[in-house]
């Protein structure tokens, strides 16, 4: 599992109502068994057990394993090389230990602040192979050189005598690649919770010892419906980027007769952080997009219509970009559905195909490419993947059956393509070969026109900003909706795109704190 992934799912726990100070609880038990096991079949008693904790979650595992242990008659001492302690329920759960004076139980605990004390502690000292050591020194994003005092303690767990241990990932290991750019643990076991991350998975056996997955509870709801912890996959922006650096998209669109669609795609995608939103419009939408915004950068097409001969003056600007929106407010026109082919078929850019591109573009044009984004309801859906009969997409149910059913039906027609579908209903379904999520935002006054156009904008604001295609889409949908639950909650059903738009960039920021 990537370890963006599971720090994702353990945030979107808190929004089924389970805390993560419930699973770390959860993950220290799970962490205590597993080392009992170890000890049971390696000695055959308890013995002791030395934990080394950093300031994550790694060592707030380690802090609830102590607890476990204790009870079951192990000696155990903590050794902190950390005592600003990042995590809040990991430092919650050191609170707990700190709590428990006057000491009944075997427990140390030693702040190592010096290179001093890491060398004068008992495990540095020690020659006895009859102890454990738990390595929760570092958790996720290992890159680069080590500080010092971190190093030395990993230097001395490994020249340690001892059965070591380490929580979820080996300490100085990359999770995502497995690969190790200055010194890691080199432990007998590694215990993974929910999922083996993916750079454990991928390295060696000498270097991750044996793989040991522990189940904390992690219902499969978490992983699969969207939520507030997803806003944990946006980059950080750089306080010294320019104008451009975060993104910059063309909205490709409109007619004589339609220019709302347009414009409101490019200001959902302001609303998403896009730093630049050029539109490639007819004349007269072109002018009328022009008065909607001054934020909008338009660029007027000569006729009434999106024409082939357009092709060439889109593509320049295309090349120009980070991703490209096509078809919003276009109509359907034999000319048009000849230029949207060529556009598809020539950039190269990540595109969001919506509206009237969805029943004009050949599928086989964009089957292989995984950086394409289709977002249509259910009609649309029908129409582009040639699906005949009563096809539905419903599952707001609490019977497994018939919400697995609707899922395998949907995703066995979009596994033909290998980008990203987001089916829009009441509850929207997002789709990339066999990985699915479920977004649940939204309400039922987003039946007014201009909130699937929105939708796109915001996609496409999300793709231009380096997110892939299936998180694009999976947290467009998100924002999408929380945006119109924001809007409903100020004008019940009478509210407009425009109102939900104007909401997008504050659900962003708050789903960011």
């Amino acid at each position: 599992m990537h370890p963006i992934d599971m720090m994702v799912t353990d945030y979107n726990c808190e929004y089924l109502g389970l805390s993560r100070l419930c699973l770390m609880e959860s993950a220290g038990k799970s962490l205590a068994e597993e080392v009992g096991k170890i000890a049971v079949f390696t000695f055959s008693k308890p013995v002791k057990v030395a934990i080394f904790t950093g300031s994550g979650g790694n060592g707030g595992d380690g802090f609830v394993a102590a607890r476990y242990l204790l009870n079951r008659g192990y000696d155990v001492d903590i050794y902190m090389l950390k005592d600003n302690i990042h995590s809040a329920d990991a430092k919650t759960n050191l609170e707990i230990l700190m709590n428990m004076k006057p000491r009944l139980s075997h427990l140390n605990i030693y702040n190592l602040k010096t290179l001093e004390d890491i060398n004068n502690c008992e495990i540095a000292k020690s020659e006895n192979s009859e102890f454990i050591i738990i390595d929760g020194l570092l958790g996720t994003g290992i890159k680069g050189k080590l500080q010092t005092n971190i190093r030395r303690a990993i230097e001395i767990i490994n020249e340690s005598e001892g059965i070591k241990i380490s929580v979820d990932v080996p300490s100085g290991m990359d999770p995502l690649t497995g690969d190790v750019d200055d010194l890691a643990v080199i432990p007998d076991y590694t215990i993974s919770f929910h999922k083996i991350k993916t750079g454990v998975r991928n390295a060696d056996e000498e270097e991750v010892g044996g793989l040991v997955t522990a189940d904390i509870g992690i219902p499969f709801e978490a992983e699969y419906f969207v939520n507030y912890g997803d806003f944990l996959r946006l980059k950080s922006r750089s306080p010294s980027s320019h104008k451009g650096n975060n993104g910059k998209l063309l909205v490709v669109g409109g007619n004589k007769d339609y220019s709302g669609a347009p414009a409101i795609a490019g200001m959902a995608a302001i609303g998403a952080g896009a730093d630049l939103v050029y539109v490639a419009a007819p004349q007269k939408a072109a002018e009328a997009i022009k008065s909607t915004s001054p934020d909008l950068i338009v660029q007027s097409l000569d006729g009434d219509r999106l024409s082939i001969s357009h092709a060439d003056e889109i593509l320049g600007m295309a090349g120009n970009v980070d991703a490209v929106l096509i078809g919003p407010g276009a109509g359907i026109d034999e000319d048009t559905s000849k230029l949207f082919n060529v556009l598809v078929a020539k950039i190269k850019k990540p595109i969001v195909l919506d509206a009237d591109a969805l029943k004009q573009v050949e599928i086989n044009l964009i089957k292989n490419r995984e950086d394409v984004i289709l977002t249509p309801h259910i009609s649309e859906f029908k129409s582009i993947f040639k699906v005949d009969g009563d096809l539905k997409l419903d599952m707001d149910s609490y019977d497994f059956n018939k919400v697995d059913e609707n899922i395998t039906e949907f995703q066995q027609i979009t596994r033909q393509i290998k980008g990203s579908v987001i089916v829009k209903g009441q509850n929207d379904l997002i789709l990339s070969k066999t990985r699915f999520r479920i977004n649940r935002t939204g309400n039922a006054g987003m039946t007014v026109g201009g909130t699937g156009d929105a939708l796109s904008g915001i996609a496409t604001g999300l793709l231009s900003q380096n997110l892939n295609a299936f998180d694009s889409a999976a947290l467009a949908a998100f924002i999408n909706g929380l945006a119109g639950d924001e809007a409903f909650k100020e004008k019940g059903n009478g509210f407009s795109a425009t109102d939900l738009v104007s909401y997008i960039g504050s659900v962003i920021k708050n789903g960011l704190c």
